[in-house]
């Protein structure tokens, strides 16, 4: 229960910087005066699609963790009855 609630915090942390990184980043570009309109958008539309890139290897990295993490349980368990069953043949 407690590495649950720790897992929550992080997590909105990292929630709440991403969304200030966003709000900084937008602030800038909208009161840059230097910089044209469709500049702007070309970064803008870059930094998207940079965060759903990141978010896609987060994603299919836990996903793998995941299924080792099954194939791992499923060997052991695998493991286990194949000497269970060595240990009842031998009495």
């Amino acid at each position: 229960m407690i590495d649950r609630h720790h897992n929550t915090l992080i997590m909105n942390l990292n929630f709440l910087g991403v969304a200030v990184a966003y709000g900084l980043l937008g602030m800038s570009l909208w009161l840059s005066v230097d910089v044209p309109l469709a500049t702007k958008g070309y970064w803008g539309m870059g930094i998207l699609l940079l965060t759903l890139s990141l978010i896609n290897v987060v994603k299919y990295r836990f996903d793998m963790r995941f299924s080792d993490d099954r194939l791992r349980k499923i060997e052991d368990a695998r493991n286990e009855k194949l000497l269970e069953d060595a240990l009842k043949e031998e009495v």
